[in-house]
């Protein structure tokens, strides 16, 4: 059974970080892409960013210099460092996990979620 938790979530004022942890069981951890997602209040679900399982990895363009995505193999997990938060990063952070050789920005591309961790920055 696959599973999915995230941590780190919180609130923090505008300039702040956290630091987003995601733990992954029940199948092959190290062979598959993993991103993290957000979504708003009123929003659709936007891609963040992915990591594939060479560690390569993409950013959206709002988070790019300010969000490190990385990945631990040997423990099956999964991070997302962000710096200088901003009010518009407020919302649910969520991972995920491709299972079918696909990676990218899309949730459509996506097998396995997380419940997700609130987010929020205020100004």
């Amino acid at each position: 059974q696959v599973q999915l938790v995230e941590s780190g979530g919180g609130s923090v004022q505008a300039g702040g970080s956290l630091r987003l942890s995601c733990a992954a069981s029940g199948y092959q951890y190290s062979s598959y892409c993993m991103g993290w997602f957000r979504q708003a209040p009123g929003r659709e679900r936007e891609g963040v960013a992915h990591i594939d399982v060479y560690h390569g990895t993409i950013y959206g363009d709002s988070v790019k210099g300010r969000f490190f995505i990385s990945r631990d193999n040997a423990k099956n997990a999964l991070y997302l460092l962000m710096i200088s938060l901003k009010p518009e990063d407020t919302g649910m952070y969520y991972c995920a996990a491709s299972i079918t050789g696909m990676c990218g920005s899309r949730p459509e591309s996506y097998t396995y979620w997380g419940q997700g961790t609130q987010v929020t920055v205020s100004s």
